[in-house]
């Protein structure tokens, strides 16, 4: 080695060593992906049906639409039939069966109803991430108060169902009475928006938990002189508000780091059913058909979740808990068992690892649905490739290949849940309720 070679290699090691700390200490100091805000919209009553992105013929939300087009539609969500299931599986990310959250009447004196203190619900678990945590709207059928469960602050009302112009409402535990009669959903949004302004600074989980558009169906602010049928109204004056929320967090210059999510707790209402591509949905709300419980899921967080994006994945409402807790950094309590699994890949572009069935309860009644078929407790299979307008039962003696081979996975999959083996409730109310308002089986 020559005497300038040797120089030149001094020298280099020399930098090398000098700069090292320096690009550790650079690399220590580079900006890391942040805990994101997380606002998911529930909509009350409101089926694939009310909503124009995926289809609707009658029902027009172009502001959902416009979020849709800027995150990722999912195709295939499954809430439970009815809000008071749905909303226990989405708080504690747990199966019906599980946690006792079988009918809007298991949270009754007396109940099986899910209970706080049994479970470790999201809100608790974002909290201990670091998140400030609202809880604005309906909530009665979840049981105690939304402070039991983990949010920090909340706004509700003592109803099951839609809760418009009153003259009082909860809030932080404390009565509110107005002297005169106020529009509730308004009252909720200006909780929402102040929820949401206070905690800009911080990452925040705001459950927005609208009452619309549930009945009673009743004139909106919006509504014009004259105006017999308010149903429309009702959509309208959601959509509305949704994109309020979604100007607020534009303007407060959060938009990429929040992700907002809209979803419906159940299918539409019996009372308002409308078509799709000219087709009407097969069951709707309280119903065990794919109606009932299939259900809108629209996520968006520009610059991290596809634009436009249409997703075939299935979503279980229980997946929630597991996403949130990923996205913010949440640790999950070791030995306790959820049935959530993460699609928070998905909502940053990847593949991610899909679930490949979606399970709902209600009552006494279950089933398992995979992409194309459909076995429900009594271990009846149906062919869902018409889904959701048609399901076609299938018979043992008419087996396919394909069939055959499904039959054999969900049959394995209901004796590994085992729902009978769990926490049930006389197997009366939910399923009296589904009973009656259930349509034959097509």
């Amino acid at each position: 080695m020559t005497k300038q070679t040797t120089m030149k290699y001094t020298l280099t090691l020399l930098a090398t060593l000098l700069l090292a700390p320096l690009a550790a200490l650079n690399a220590a100091d580079a900006p890391r992906p942040t805990k994101p805000n997380i606002i998911f919209i529930l909509a009350d009553d409101l089926g694939l049906d009310g909503v124009s992105c995926y289809g609707a013929d009658k029902r027009k939300t172009p502001h959902i639409d416009k979020l849709a087009a800027s995150g990722t539609r999912f195709e295939t969500c499954y809430a439970a039939p009815l809000c008071g299931p749905s909303r226990c599986a989405l708080m504690t990310g747990r199966y019906a069966f599980r946690t006792g959250g079988i009918s809007n009447n298991s949270w009754r004196a007396g109940g099986p109803g899910a209970k706080s203190k049994d479970e470790h619900p999201v809100a608790k678990l974002l909290k201990q991430a670091g998140y400030a945590t609202g809880e604005a709207g309906k909530w009665r059928q979840v049981g105690e108060t939304p402070k039991d469960w983990g949010f920090d602050e909340y706004i509700t009302d003592p109803t099951a169902g839609g809760w418009y112009w009153k003259t009082g409402y909860e809030k932080n535990g404390q009565q509110v009475n107005t002297p005169q009669q106020q529009y509730n959903p308004d009252i909720i949004q200006q909780f929402s928006l102040d929820f949401i302004r206070r905690h800009k600074e911080q990452p925040f989980f705001l459950y927005y938990s609208m009452h619309l558009v549930h009945g009673p169906i009743l004139r909106t602010p919006d509504s014009k002189p004259g105006t017999k049928d308010f149903y429309d109204d009702n959509i309208a004056y959601m959509d509305k508000q949704v994109a309020e929320i979604v100007a607020e967090v534009e303007k407060l210059g959060l938009r990429e780091k929040t992700l907002i999510l809209f979803s419906g707790d159940n299918g539409t209402a019996l009372t308002y059913p409308a078509p799709i591509g000219g087709r009407m949905i097969n069951g709707k709300k309280a119903s065990m058909l794919e109606g009932g419980s299939r259900v809108p899921l629209i996520a968006s967080w520009p610059g991290t979740t596809p634009a436009g994006k249409v997703s075939k994945d299935i979503v279980n409402f229980t997946d929630m808990l597991a996403t949130f807790a990923e996205l913010g950094g949440a640790k999950l309590p070791e030995g306790f068992k959820y049935d959530s699994v993460s699609f928070a890949p998905q909502l940053r572009g990847e593949k991610g690892t899909p679930r490949q069935w979606a399970y709902v309860q209600l009552g006494a009644r279950w089933f398992v649905r995979e992409a194309g078929w459909k076995m429900n407790e009594s271990h009846e299979l149906f062919d869902m490739s018409d889904a959701p307008f048609v399901e076609k039962p299938v018979a043992a003696s008419a087996d396919t290949d394909a069939s055959k081979a499904a039959r054999e996975r969900l049959t394995k999959v209901l004796a590994e849940l085992n729902p009978a083996g769990g926490k049930t409730d006389g197997a009366r109310a939910g399923a009296k309720a589904a009973k009656k308002k259930r349509k034959p089986r097509q």
